[in-house]
């Protein structure tokens, strides 16, 4: 059994920051953990856009708390994202995220993530193993 605190997490280098400030996520579970996938608690921080293109995860989000929208940017569709809303990205979907208020995420990822990971220019993470 494993048991983790969020903000007991908070402290250690379980949290990752963005480099531009943008967002910040807590990894309470990683693919060391021995599970297939990876848990996460995002804040995406009011007033940033964020562009991510998972390439090789698939992602579930779901928002507990905040405001904000995705849009994919292939079709250029924009969906808002409030508490209680889930987005997947069943496609890979290349997406910029935005928040109009904080918004807290829950994030699940297979293959799971070894929180080592740094978004690349592209807005991607490398292949598990590369």
């Amino acid at each position: 059994m494993i048991v983790r605190n969020l903000e007991e997490a908070r402290q250690t280098d379980r949290l990752v920051k963005a480099e531009n400030g943008n967002w910040d996520s807590t990894r309470l579970m990683l693919a060391d953990d021995g599970g297939q996938c990876s848990f996460h608690i995002t804040r995406i921080f009011e007033g940033t856009e964020t562009h991510i293109h998972y390439k090789h995860h698939f992602e579930a989000v779901f928002c507990i708390e905040g405001e904000g929208e995705v849009e994919t940017l292939a079709d250029g569709k924009i969906w808002p994202i409030k508490p209680g809303d889930i987005y997947i990205l069943d496609q890979h979907d290349e997406h910029l995220l935005r928040a109009s208020k904080t918004m807290h995420l829950a994030c699940v990822f297979t293959p799971g993530l070894t929180g080592k990971e740094v978004h690349r220019e592209d807005g991607s993470y490398a292949p598990a193993g590369e």
